[in-house]
């Protein structure tokens, strides 16, 4: 089985909404068990709100454009936004084995991607980051 859809979004928090509508749906679409699309939403979820939060420096609309693929027991998405030049990939490891009250700030969203996907790539390519992942899952027919 093969399909594909295209979600796009503006930079504004309340679009992020627009993600799980759509995840959902292809739940029953391409017949993905809820617990997939529940952790595919946590990672879309992580990384558009940090493009929102952190990738521009003005305050315009912006584009942020989704691409989702189903090929038999892969799911492949890919993420591209116009913002600041950013690859989560070389973002350090946090250290999960301190205490919360010592943790530095931030950095578990990319932890959670790391560890629900099986396959992550980043690139810049015409002045956009372009951030490739894909999970392999189990389909029931």
């Amino acid at each position: 089985m093969m399909a594909e859809k295209e979600i796009t979004i503006k930079n504004q928090l309340t679009q992020i909404a627009v993600i799980a509508d759509t995840l959902e749906s292809l739940s029953d679409e391409w017949n993905v068990p809820m617990s997939v699309i529940l952790s595919l939403n946590l990672v879309l979820e992580e990384l558009v709100s940090n493009i929102i939060f952190y990738g521009y420096d003005d305050t315009n609309e912006h584009i942020i454009q989704i691409y989702l693929s189903l090929n038999h027991e892969i799911i492949q998405m890919r993420i591209e936004d116009d913002g600041k030049a950013f690859n989560p990939l070389l973002s350090t490891e946090p250290d999960i084995g301190l205490a919360v009250e010592d943790r530095k700030i931030g950095g578990l969203g990319i932890h959670f991607v790391r560890n629900i996907m099986d396959d992550l790539s980043y690139e810049r390519l015409n002045n956009k980051n372009i951030l490739s992942m894909s999970k392999n899952i189990h389909l029931t027919e």
